[in-house]
C-alpha cells in the first residue's frame, strides 16, 4: 500500500493535473493565492467554491465514505491555509489535490490499521507493485532528482491523450476501472489492457534510466 501511494505523486503535477480536472470557473489562482497571503479568510471560501468537487471526488475513492470524505476535503482548507504562505503554488489544482489525496491516504490507513485492503485500493496496490520496487522508500530523494521527473513527464507526453487520461485517472484521481471504462465508453478489459501496456512502458524507461535492475 505504501509504495502504491508514493508512486501516485511522482509525475509533474502542474503540468497534468490541471488540463484533467474542467472545474476552473471562478477566481483566478494567483489571486485566490494573494488572499492567502493577505491572511484573506475569503481565500478558503474562493478556494472551496472552485475545488471542493475535484477534492471531494479524490478523497472518495479512496475512503468510499461520504462522512469521511467531507472531512478529509475540510481539512483540506485548513492545511491550505497552514501552507500558504510561506508557499506560493502559481497552479491551485494539483497543491490542493495533494493535499486532499495524502489527508485521506492517512485516515484510509488509520481506519484500516491492521485490516485488509478494501478491493479497489488492494487491486491498484498490485497494479503498480512491481513499479513500487523500482521507486521504493527512498522516493523523496528521487523527487529531488531532476532525471525522475524528466522521465515521469516523457513518459506522460508519450502516451496518446486517451492513454494519458486513463492513467492519470487511476493512479491520481484513483477511479475504478468501470468509471475509467464508462468514462472512454468501451470495455473494462481494454481499459486493463491499456494500463498495463502503460506501466510496461513506464517500467522499460525507468529500466533504461538504471532505476530498475
Amino acid at each position: 500500500m505504501r509504495r502504491m501511494i508514493k508512486f501516485c505523486v511522482i509525475y509533474d503535477e502542474k503540468q497534468n493535473i490541471q488540463e484533467h480536472w474542467k472545474e476552473n470557473h471562478g477566481m483566478d489562482d494567483a489571486q485566490i493565492v494573494d488572499l492567502y497571503f493577505a491572511r484573506d479568510e475569503s481565500a478558503i471560501t474562493e478556494t472551496k467554491n472552485k475545488y471542493q468537487n475535484m477534492c471531494f471526488l479524490i478523497a472518495h475513492n479512496i475512503l468510499y465514505n461520504r462522512e469521511d470524505s467531507e472531512e478529509c476535503v475540510n481539512d483540506t482548507w485548513l492545511f491550505t491555509w497552514n501552507s500558504i504562505p510561506p508557499k506560493r503554488p502559481s497552479i491551485l489544482a494539483p497543491f490542493v489535490s495533494k493535499i486532499t489525496r495524502n489527508t485521506a491516504i492517512d485516515r484510509y490507513r488509520k481506519r484500516n490499521a491492521q485490516k485488509r485492503m478494501n478491493s479497489h485500493m488492494e487491486n491498484i496496490a498490485g497494479e503498480v507493485e512491481k513499479l513500487g520496487s523500482v521507486i521504493s522508500s527512498e522516493i523523496d530523494a528521487y523527487l529531488r532528482r531532476k532525471e525522475i521527473v524528466e522521465i515521469f513527464n516523457d513518459f506522460l507526453q508519450g502516451l496518446s491523450e486517451r492513454d494519458r487520461d486513463i492513467f492519470i485517472r487511476r493512479y491520481w484521481y484513483m477511479d475504478s476501472i468501470k468509471k475509467i471504462a464508462n468514462r472512454h465508453r468501451c470495455g473494462e478489459s481494454k481499459i486493463k489492457s491499456v494500463l498495463a501496456r502503460s506501466r510496461k512502458k513506464l517500467y522499460a524507461l525507468l529500466k533504461e534510466a538504471g532505476y530498475a535492475g
